[in-house]
C-alpha cells in the first residue's frame, strides 16, 4: 500500500490559509479521484478540497474550525501500489515507509496540544495554541476568551481580537478565578455571555446567523467604526445607453455567446474615471495611504441565500467592451453557483454595487475595507426632463439614474469624491450611440 499526503492546495497569490468547516469523508472511507474529501473557507468564499487519487481515508490532521497554512498536509489517503508516499499534490516524491510513519507522527504532533494546555476541558486549534503561548497568554486566561466558532470553539479572529483588546475588556472568569474571588473581599465585575434568545410569546422563529452573515455583518461594523462615511449623488441621463444596449445587444449575444447587460458598460466608465482620478485608487493602512498600481473592481453580487460577495475583476483598465462583459458574466455565473475561487475576491481597489437590480432609486453603500470609495447605481426609470437645445426648451421624456458615491473622508475631501462621481456621469452621458463592439 502506498500513502498520499493530501496537502491544502494554493488558492491565489493572496491567500495563505483557510479554515476547516466541514469533513465530507471520515477515516476508512473509500475515496474516488477528483471526489471532495472537505469543505474549507477564507474570508468569503467557501470551497471543497478534491482528492488527486483514489483510495482510503486512513488519518485526518485537523478538526473542524482548525485553521490551516497552505501546502500543509491536512490528511493521510491510502492507496493501492507500493509503500510510497506523494508529498505534494503537484509532484510524486518517493519515500520509504519508515519516513511516512515519522511524516504521521510528527503531524500528529502539531496536532496534539501543547502541554502548557493539555489540562484544559475545552478544544482549542494548533494556530490558537501557538498565538496564545507567543503572547504569553495563560490557560486560564484562554479559556476565558468567548468563542463565535462551532460550539463556542475559540478560533484565529477571536483571540486576536482579544489581543488587541487586551486589557481594555472585562474578562469573564474561570472557574478557579471565581472561587479566588469569592474568598477576597474584592468587587467582582461580570460580564454577560451571550445567550441564545427566547422567544417570548413562543411564535418567533430564531434562526442563528450562517458564517458568511456573521462575517458579512462583522465587516459592515467594522467598516462604520473605520471610515469616516460621506456621499454625493448625482443624477445621469443614460438615454443613449439604453438605446445603444436595445440596438446592439442581440448581435453581440449572437456573436460573443454572451449577454451584454448594463453592467459591464457601467464597470468601463468606472475603471477609465479611476485612471483620471488615482486618488480614489488607493487603500488605508494605518497612517498610510497605498496608491495601487492596479485598477481591480469589486463588484458586489447578491447569493441565492441572500448573502452578499464581492468577485473582483483584475486590471478592469485593461479590458475593453468584449471582455469586460465575458469578466463580469464569468463572475456573476460562479458566483450564484458557488464556484468561484478564493483568489476571486482578493485584491480589489475600488468597488461598484447595483441597488437598481433590487429597484432602489439610490443608496448609501458601506465601503469595502481597506478601499476608499464604493459606487452605488441606481434603477434606470423613465421620467419627464428638461431638454435643451439651440431652438429652445423643452420637456421630453429621458432614461435617468441616480449615482450614489459613499467615500473616506478621512483621506478624501468633498472635491475628490464629488469630481469622480461628476465624471463617471459625464463619460455615461457622453456615450457614443453609433459605437462599434
Amino acid at each position: 500500500m502506498a500513502k498520499f499526503e493530501l496537502k491544502l492546495p494554493k488558492m491565489g497569490e493572496s491567500v495563505a490559509e483557510a479554515t476547516v468547516t466541514n469533513w465530507l469523508k471520515n477515516v476508512g472511507d473509500k475515496i474516488e479521484m477528483d471526489e471532495a474529501v472537505l469543505e474549507i473557507a477564507t474570508d468569503k468564499v467557501d470551497s471543497e478540497v478534491p482528492s488527486e487519487v483514489a483510495g482510503t481515508l486512513i488519518e485526518i490532521l485537523f478538526n473542524t474550525d482548525d485553521v490551516v497554512q497552505v501546502g500543509q498536509t491536512i490528511a493521510i489517503i491510502e492507496t493501492e501500489g507500493e509503500g510510497q508516499v506523494e508529498a505534494t499534490q503537484s509532484e510524486a516524491v518517493a519515500a520509504p515507509v519508515a519516513i511516512v510513519e515519522k511524516t504521521i507522527e510528527a503531524a500528529k504532533e502539531t496536532v496534539s496540544a501543547p502541554q502548557d494546555f493539555s489540562s484544559s476541558d475545552k478544544f482549542f486549534s494548533p494556530l490558537v495554541k501557538n498565538i496564545a503561548k507567543e503572547e504569553g497568554i495563560s490557560l486560564q486566561e484562554l479559556e476565558t476568551i468567548q468563542g463565535s466558532g462551532k460550539d463556542g470553539r475559540v478560533n484565529k479572529e477571536d483571540i486576536l481580537n482579544y489581543i488587541k483588546n487586551r486589557g481594555n475588556q472585562p474578562v469573564v472568569a474561570s472557574s478557579s478565578v471565581v472561587a479566588a474571588q469569592k474568598a477576597a473581599p474584592v468587587a467582582q465585575s461580570q460580564t454577560v455571555s451571550s445567550a441564545t434568545p427566547v422567544s417570548v410569546n413562543g411564535g418567533d422563529e430564531i434562526v442563528e446567523m450562517d458564517r458568511m452573515r456573521k462575517l458579512i455583518s462583522k465587516y459592515m461594523v467594522e467598516s462604520i467604526q473605520t471610515s469616516a462615511h460621506v456621499q454625493s449623488f448625482i443624477e445621469v441621463d443614460v438615454t443613449n445607453i439604453v438605446k445603444w444596449r436595445e440596438k446592439v445587444k442581440n448581435s453581440f449575444e449572437k456573436r460573443e455567446g454572451e449577454k451584454l447587460t448594463f453592467t459591464p458598460i457601467f464597470m468601463e466608465v468606472v475603471a477609465k474615471a479611476l485612471k483620471d482620478f488615482p486618488g480614489m485608487n488607493i487603500s488605508v493602512d494605518g497612517d498610510f495611504i497605498i496608491k495601487k498600481k492596479n485598477i481591480n473592481l469589486g463588484m458586489a453580487a447578491a447569493l441565492p441565500n441572500g448573502n452578499l460577495i464581492v468577485p473582483v475583476i483584475k486590471n478592469a483598465d485593461q479590458l475593453n467592451l468584449v471582455g469586460m462583459a465575458k469578466a463580469v458574466n464569468d463572475l456573476a455565473n460562479r458566483a450564484r453557483n458557488g464556484k468561484l475561487k478564493p483568489d476571486d475576491t482578493q485584491g480589489g481597489t475600488y468597488t461598484v454595487t447595483n441597488v437598481g437590480t433590487f429597484g432602489s432609486v439610490f443608496g448609501t453603500p458601506i465601503i469595502n475595507q481597506p478601499q476608499v470609495g464604493i459606487l452605488a447605481l441606481g434603477a434606470i426609470r423613465k421620467v419627464p426632463a428638461v431638454i435643451e437645445t439651440p431652438e429652445g426648451d423643452f420637456i421630453g421624456i429621458r432614461q435617468k439614474m441616480f449615482l450614489s458615491h459613499s467615500y473616506d473622508h478621512r483621506v478624501v475631501d468633498g472635491a475628490l469624491g464629488g469630481s469622480f462621481v461628476k465624471r463617471v456621469a459625464e463619460y455615461l452621458e457622453a456615450w457614443d450611440i453609433n459605437r462599434d463592439v
